[in-house]
């Protein structure tokens, strides 16, 4: 755990426990040592994270309590022992923490709202080991824990494992959002202490934008001040990125440190729009380019950091530009969460066609998705070619039944899905912490299951653990509960007009950049994998296929490559979910 801690260590042992720490320091930098004990010596803390609004409740608290460092760590360890679980309600920020009563031998685990930080377990009668990482709990688990088939089903459909769960049999996540209770020779008992408010209430459309200008300045402030060391930002050139920088900039008046990674391929290359953010609010810019594949960095991701097989290929960039932001800064702001607030995914867009593709008679239907078909899909990026985005839209119609009801995009139609891993085809399941679906129209509800879903088990855990390999924090003023409970509570109709989203966050935020970021196509931070498949990839792909035994049926996905080198297809983000399953499946059982 080396990595996500390099300043410094601690061990707490009274055996049969042992609770470990490893510290970033970013706030109260020489103090605030974990594990973290009370003065009587009946608690004992380890935290992850960041609390942003520990000054304020340091204030309450020190009626009770005499702090001796500066920190949030004893802000955290007061407000538990002084006040239970019910503390935690109050705390505004990102966190993991454990919290052991040796008087009542109970321990406490506890997970941020959004799960910006990982906590993984494993629970026994009398035993329980946990840690930040999988790679770090299992090299505690007393056996080696086995697959899960019910898990890589969702892995292969989804292209993450569902909240909760991992790819093992019974090694778990704590829920985002959710608290942990456990006691010797008891069950766990895990709860709710946060869900998902879209009951903010407006006087009008412009009162609304106000309360999401004021609470999104106010989120990229707490993340500056809640830090001793300097704080830079990802800046790719899109408009989430943009828009946290040129907060920074003009309401903090603060030229910080951006980083970026380009690409050879235009059209997944962003970096000029990054450019000219930089050029234009005077931020120290810092650029690399990528230009290739590296299996060895995403060998050591997959074993080192996530310990699962991980279906998102822009790990790779991100762990690019996070090593590249290491080198100056230990904090950056990203743009994560933008999309899925304020509807930018081209999936609601195709979901907002699908209402009209509907009601076309059924001979009509049949005709345009056969067009489509008949057409060579072009290996392209979906932001430069309106034939790839309707390929892209056939999928969507091919797959409606396999997304009712929706919990993220799934990546086959039932046959294909069946055909790919026969042995282990199974039925989707609803997995836990959405808003009534009465309560939201289908785009919206599409929304919040991103939102809760999607956004913690692939782009914050690629976040997380990209950056973490490099002793980089990341934080995310788009997940401030606050700005997230905002954008919930408007109406649909403000976010999005015609088949054109973010419609609410440009008309709020208009003012803070120029036309071209705010009117230029979605492009994502993607990489060209259909490219790499063509090529040596490909015949790693083969290899792996050839020498690992596994559940995926090799002539389903030797015919898919067959069909992306012909260009017939693009089987690319496909291809890598097999890829990546494999390379971690050769590697643990290896």
């Amino acid at each position: 755990m080396h990595h996500r801690g390099p300043d410094g260590h601690g061990l707490f042992v009274e055996k049969p426990w042992i609770i470990g720490h490893r510290r970033l320091a970013i706030i109260d930098v020489s103090e605030s040592k974990q594990p973290m004990y009370d003065p009587t010596g009946r608690f004992v803390l380890a935290f992850n994270g960041e609390i942003y609004n520990y000054k304020e409740l340091r204030e309450d608290l020190a009626t009770y309590w005499q702090f001796k460092t500066d920190g949030d760590t004893e802000v955290i360890l007061a407000g538990l022992a002084y006040y239970g679980e019910e503390f935690i309600k109050r705390m505004d920020g990102m966190w993991a923490l454990s919290f052991w009563d040796l008087s009542s031998q109970t321990l406490l685990l506890s997970r941020d709202r959004m799960g910006k930080k990982p906590l993984y377990y494993e629970c026994r009668t009398s035993s329980m080991a946990c840690a930040s990482e999988l790679p770090a709990l299992l090299k505690i688990l007393e056996t080696p824990p086995v697959e899960d088939a019910d898990s890589v089903a969702d892995f292969f459909r989804y292209g993450f494992f569902l909240p909760g769960t991992t790819i093992y049999k019974n090694v778990f996540e704590v829920l985002p959002g959710h608290n942990l209770i456990w006691q010797p020779g008891q069950a766990i008992k895990m709860h709710s202490y946060w869900q998902l408010n879209t009951q903010v209430s407006f006087n009008n459309k412009q009162h609304a934008y106000d309360i999401l200008e004021e609470a999104m300045v106010d989120a990229v402030e707490k993340r500056l001040l809640a830090a001793d060391v300097e704080v830079g930002a990802f800046l790719s050139g899109g408009v989430d990125s943009s828009l946290i920088v040129s907060i920074m900039c003009n309401n903090h008046a603060i030229k910080p440190k951006t980083f970026t990674i380009g690409f050879q391929e235009a059209a997944y290359d962003e970096s000029e729009y990054a450019r000219q953010i930089s050029s234009m609010l005077g931020t120290h810019h810092y650029e690399e380019k990528m230009d290739q594949w590296d299996t060895d960095v995403l060998l050591q991701l997959i074993l080192n950091h996530i310990g699962q097989p991980f279906y998102d290929p822009s790990i790779l960039p991100t762990a690019k530009v996070s090593s590249l932001a290491s080198k100056y800064v230990k904090v950056v702001l990203s743009g994560d969460g933008g999309d899925e607030l304020f509807s930018g995914y081209q999936r609601y867009q195709a979901r907002a066609i699908m209402r009209w593709f509907t009601r076309l008679p059924a001979p009509l239907k049949n005709a345009a998705l056969k067009t489509i078909r008949m057409l060579p899909e072009p290996m392209a990026h979906h932001s430069r070619s309106l034939l790839k985005k309707a390929h892209l839209f056939a999928d969507i119609v091919m797959r409606q039944d396999a997304e009712t009801p929706y919990i993220a995009p799934v990546h086959y139609n039932k046959s294909d899905f069946s055909q790919l891993v026969p042995d282990i085809y199974k039925q989707g399941h609803k997995a836990p912490h959405i808003p009534e679906e009465s309560q939201l129209d289908d785009i919206s509800h599409m929304m919040a299951a991103d939102a809760l879903i999607y956004l913690p088990q692939d782009i914050l855990l690629k976040v997380d653990r990209a950056s973490m390999a490099y002793s980089l924090e990341t934080r995310a003023p788009f997940l401030d509960t606050r700005v997230v409970e905002t954008a919930f509570s408007m109406p649909r109709k403000w976010h999005r007009r015609g088949l054109s989203g973010k419609r609410s966050l440009k008309d709020t935020f208009s003012h803070y950049l120029p036309d071209n970021i705010w009117n230029r196509n979605k492009q994502g931070f993607a990489v060209p994998i259909h490219e790499w498949f063509r090529g040596k990839l490909g015949h790693d792909l083969v290899n792996l296929l050839d020498v690992v035994d596994s559940p995926l049926n090799k002539h389903c996905v030797k015919q898919m490559l067959d069909e992306h080198r012909q260009r017939s297809s693009d089987h690319g983000y496909s291809l890598w979910s097999a890829y990546v399953y494999l390379l971690w499946r050769q590697q643990y059982n290896g």
